[in-house]
C-alpha cells in the first residue's frame, strides 16, 4: 500500500477528511487554531502545549468527563441535601485560618433579591484574590443547613460580572476537558461549541455505511456531536465506543493487512525437517525436554518449513526453557545451510547467551559468534574479520545485541532471526535485518513469484522470525502490539525448578534481612542484593536511592565479615563485567550487589536469595523478572525473594501487593497491565504505534474483537484495499500506521 494523501488535520487515530467544496468556507477542518477569531496569539500558544494547532485537532479533543450541570434557579428555591445551582452578588468574605500554611477556610456570603446563601471553601486561600465582594458570581454544589441558611461546601463557581444578564442555565451534562492552568476546560468547551456546527458537515466517515448500520453505530460526525454536546449518558458512551471502535478498527486492520502480505508475498527459505535431523539436535541438549517445549518445538518446526516467513511470539515465565527451544530452531536453519542470528537487548544476556550455547555445542561443527558494540570498536580489525566472515557464511549463528543490525553487518544467506525479549526493542527493530539480510547468497533477494503462485508480482526474500518474551503477554497486547505475530507458548518449568518465596518489607526491616541473608550464605549459598543506581551522582533529593558502589561498601563493612562481596553494573568495562560474573558463576562471590543488568539471561544455580532495594521504583514485570533469577538450581534448597519497599503512591503498593501474592507471570502480566494501562506496558510507544487516545483497553476488549474480526472479512474480501468504500480507510491506515507496521511496502 503506498501512502496516498492524508485527510485534513492529523496526529490522532479518529480522523477526519473533508468534502470537497464549491466555494471556500470561512473555517475548515484544517485551518489553523490561530485562524479562529477567539483565538489569540497566547491562546494559539497554550492550545499547541496541548497537541491542538487545527480545527481538526480542537474537535478531536474529547472530554475526559462529565458533570452534572444542575438547572439554575433562585436561593430560595435550592433543596437541602440535594445538588443545586444559584446565582448572586457577593456581599462579604473573610479568610478564618486555622494555623499552618494554607490551612483554614475562605467565606463568603451570596444575596439574591430574595435571601442569602453561605458558601465555605476549605485550604483554599487563593480564592481570597479572586472572590471579592461586588462580584457577581454562579455557584454549584451540595445545599445544607448552617442554622437557619442554606450552605453550600466547596461550590464550583464561574464569574457572571461581565454578564449579569445572562440567561439562567439549563440542566445538562457539562464535558470537562483536558487542560492547564493557563486555559481552563471552561475556554476549550466555549471554542469547541463555537466550532462544531460550522465543521460537523464536512467530517467524512471513514465506516462503509453497511457496516456501520449492522453495528447500530453513530455516523462519525454524529459521534463527535454527541462526545461534545451529549444529551444524555448513554449518548456520550455510545459516541465513545463509535470512536474507540474506528482506532481499535485501524490497527486490527493494519495488523491484519501485514499478516496477509507476510504470507502472501514475501518468501522464506523452507527449511526442511525431519525425524533424523531432530534426534541429532536432541542429542546436543543435556536434558529431557518438557512436554510444553515439545509442543513449541513442534510449531515452530511446521512453520519453518513453510515458503513464507514464520512471525511468532514465544512466551513463557522466567526460567521456563526458551532459550533452548530457541536453539532447536536455529539448528534446523543450520541443517539447511542458513544462518541464524539471536539478538538480544544487553551485552551480558547476549554473554550468556553465548556461553550456555556454546556448551550445549561444543564438539560440534557449528560455527558460533559474539557481535556486541562493547566487544570492539565498529572500525577496529577484529570487527571487520568478523563481519567479513559472516558476509562470507562462515558463521552459523552469530550471537548479539543491536550491533547485529549496524549498517557494517551484512549477512550471507540469513535464514532465521531470533528477539530476545522483544519488548525491549519494537516493531521496526525487526524489519532492520532486511538490510542485512537483502542480496543474502544465492538464496537471498527475491523470487519472481508473488507467492499465490500467479508468478506476477515479484516476491520479497524474508528470514522466519521468533521472537520471545519472558514477561506474558496479556490477550489484549497478543491482539494489538504483538498482533501480527503467532503466539507459541511455554507453561510451566523444568523439572526441579520451584518459585521463591516472596517477602516484601518495609526499610526498618532491612537489617534482619541482611542478618539473615549473610547467614544463609555463611553456609554455602549465594545471594543477589539489586539497587536502583550505579552510584549517587545526580540522585534525587528527596528520595537517597541507594547505590551499587556505595551499598556493595556497605555490605561488605556491616555484613560481609567472612564473605566476598562485588559490585556489577553496566558501565564497566566488558572484561571486567565477565570477570565479575564468572567469578559468581564459579562461587568465588558470595553477595552480588548489581544493578538491574542482571534483570535477563544470569544464570548462577546456586544463587538462592536475592534482595531488591527501592523495589516500588520497579516495575511489576520487572520485579518478576529480577525474581526469576534465583531458584533456577535442583538441589532442593528454597530460595527467598525479598522486595524492600516504601511505597508512597496508589500505584506502587498495588505493584507491591501483586508481587507478594502472585507468582505465575501470566497472571502478573494481566495485573500489570490493569495497574500501568495500555499506554505504558512495556513502553509499548517503543513499537511505534500511535497511542490510543479514546480506546481504553483491557475496557474495551470486546470492541478489540470486533474490531478484529471486521478487519480480517475486509483483508479477506479486498486485500489492496481498492474497494470505493474502504478508500478513506486506507489513507488513514497508512497516515497512523503506515511506517509502524511496515505498511508502506504493503498493497
Amino acid at each position: 500500500m503506498r501512502p496516498g494523501p492524508g485527510p485534513a488535520g492529523g496526529g490522532t487515530i479518529c480522523a477526519m477528511a473533508e468534502t470537497a467544496q464549491t466555494e471556500p468556507e470561512p473555517i475548515r477542518l484544517a485551518s489553523p487554531i490561530s485562524e479562529l477569531p477567539a483565538v489569540s496569539r497566547a491562546q494559539a500558544t497554550r492550545l499547541k502545549r496541548l497537541g491542538i494547532e487545527t480545527v481538526n485537532d480542537l474537535v478531536r479533543h474529547l472530554p475526559m468527563r462529565y458533570e452534572r450541570q444542575q438547572a439554575e434557579g433562585g436561593i430560595d428555591d435550592l433543596t437541602v441535601n440535594t445538588v443545586g445551582s444559584a446565582r448572586g452578588w457577593v456581599a462579604r468574605t473573610r479568610w478564618v485560618s486555622a494555623g499552618g500554611r494554607g490551612k483554614g477556610r475562605f467565606e463568603a456570603t451570596l444575596r439574591d433579591e430574595v435571601r442569602t446563601l453561605a458558601l465555605t471553601w476549605f485550604n483554599a486561600p487563593f480564592l481570597r484574590s479572586r472572590i471579592r465582594p461586588g462580584m457577581f458570581i454562579r455557584v454549584q454544589g451540595k445545599v445544607t443547613l448552617y442554622g437557619d441558611h442554606p450552605q453550600m461546601v466547596n461550590p464550583q463557581w464561574e464569574d457572571l460580572t461581565a454578564q449579569v444578564d445572562a440567561p439562567a442555565r439549563q440542566q445538562r451534562l457539562r464535558p470537562v476537558y483536558p487542560a492547564t492552568e493557563e486555559l481552563r476546560s471552561e475556554t476549550l468547551e466555549a471554542l469547541i461549541q463555537d466550532v462544531l456546527p460550522q465543521v460537523l458537515d464536512r467530517i467524512i466517515d471513514p465506516l462503509p455505511p453497511a457496516l456501520r448500520e449492522h453495528h447500530a453505530m453513530p455516523t462519525l460526525a454524529e459521534a463527535y456531536r454527541m462526545a461534545h454536546e451529549p444529551q444524555s449518558e448513554q449518548e456520550a458512551e455510545s459516541a465513545r465506543r463509535r470512536l474507540a471502535y474506528n482506532e481499535l478498527l485501524l490497527l486490527q486492520l493494519g495488523i491484519a493487512l501485514k499478516r496477509h502480505h507476510n504470507e502472501n508475498h514475501l518468501r522464506a527459505p523452507a527449511l526442511r525437517w525431519s525425524e533424523a535431523l531432530d534426534r541429532h539436535i536432541r542429542a546436543r541438549f543435556p536434558f529431557e525436554l518438557t512436554q510444553s517445549q515439545q509442543q513449541v518445538i513442534d510449531e515452530i518446526a511446521r512453520d519453518l518449513q513453510k515458503p513464507h516467513p514464520m512471525n511468532r511470539l514465544l512466551q513463557g515465565d522466567v526460567g521456563s526453557g526458551k532459550t533452548v527451544v530457541a536453539l532447536y530452531a536455529m539448528l534446523q536453519a543450520c541443517a539447511q545451510r542458513y544462518q541464524s542470528a539471536l539478538m538480544a537487548p544487553t551485552e551480558l544476556l547476549a554473554e550468556q547467551h553465548h556461553l550456555s550455547i556454546a556448551n550445549m555445542l561444543e564438539g560440534s561443527n557449528v560455527r558460533l559468534a559474539l557481535l556486541t558494540g562493547g566487544q570492539s570498536a565498529a572500525a577496529s580489525k577484529q570487527r571487520r574479520r568478523l563481519n567479513e566472515r559472516i558476509a562470507a557464511g562462515q558463521i552459523d549463528i552469530v550471537i548479539g545485541t543491536q550491533a547485529l543490525v549496524a549498517s557494517q553487518v551484512s549477512f550471507a544467506n540469513l535464514g532465521l532471526v531470533v528477539i530476545d525479549e522483544q519488548h525491549r526493542f519494537g516493531v521496526l527493530q525487526r524489519a532492520a535485518f532486511r538490510q542485512a539480510a537483502a542480496g543474502s547468497g544465492s538464496e537471498g533477494g527475491s523470487d519472481k513469484s508473488n507467492g499465490d503462485g500467479d508468478g506476477g508480482e515479484q516476491a520479497t526474500r524474508w528470514p522466519h522470525y521468533l521472537v520471545m518474551t519472558a514477561t506474558p503477554i496479556p490477550r489484549t497486547l497478543s491482539m494489538t502490539v504483538f498482533g501480527d505475530l503467532d503466539v507459541s507458548t511455554i507453561r510451566g518449568m523444568p523439572p526441579g525448578r520451584q518459585s521463591p518465596v516472596t517477602k516484601v518489607v518495609g526499610p526498618q526491616k532491612a537489617d534482619s534481612v541482611y542478618q539473615y541473608v549473610a547467614g544463609r550464605c555463611r553456609g554455602g549459598e549465594q545471594a543477589y542484593i539489586v539497587v536502583p543506581t550505579i552510584d549517587e551522582s545526580g540522585q534525587e533529593s528527596a528520595v537517597q536511592l541507594k547505590s551499587v558502589l556505595a551499598h556493595a561498601e556497605l555490605i561488605r563493612d556491616r555484613y560481609g565479615q567472612g564473605l566476598s562481596v562485588e559490585a556489577l553494573h553496566g558501565r564497566m568495562a566488558r572484561p571486567d563485567r565477565e570477570r565479575v560474573m564468572q567469578r559468581f558463576r564459579d562461587g568465588d562471590i558470595d553477595l552480588l550487589v548489581a544493578t538491574t543488568v542482571i534483570e535477563v539471561g544470569v544464570d548462577v544455580p546456586n544463587a538462592t536469595m536475592m534482595v531488591v532495594e527501592h523495589a516500588e521504583r520497579f516495575g511489576l514485570a520487572q520485579l518478576h523478572q529480577l525474581r526469576g533469577r534465583i531458584g533456577r538450581g535442583a538441589g532442593g534448597v528454597r530460595s527467598v525473594c525479598v522486595f524492600i519497599a516504601d511505597p508512597s503512591t496508589d500505584s506502587a503498593q498495588a505493584r507491591m501487593e501483586a508481587i507478594g501474592s502472585l507468582t505465575d507471570g501470566f497472571a502478573i502480566a494481566e495485573k500489570d497491565l490493569e495497574i500501568r494501562g495500555m499506554g505504558d506496558f512495556f513502553g509499548t510507544r517503543q513499537h511505534g504505534l500511535p497511542p490510543l487516545r479514546v480506546a481504553s483497553l483491557p475496557r474495551h476488549l470486546d470492541l478489540l474483537s470486533l474490531a478484529g474480526r471486521d478487519a480480517a472479512e475486509i483483508v479477506k474480501a479486498d486485500p489492496a484495499m481498492t474497494d470505493p468504500a474502504h478508500q478513506t480507510l486506507r489513507k488513514l491506515l497508512v497516515q497512523y500506521h503506515g511506517e509502524a507496521l511496515g505498511l508502506i511496502d504493503v498493497g
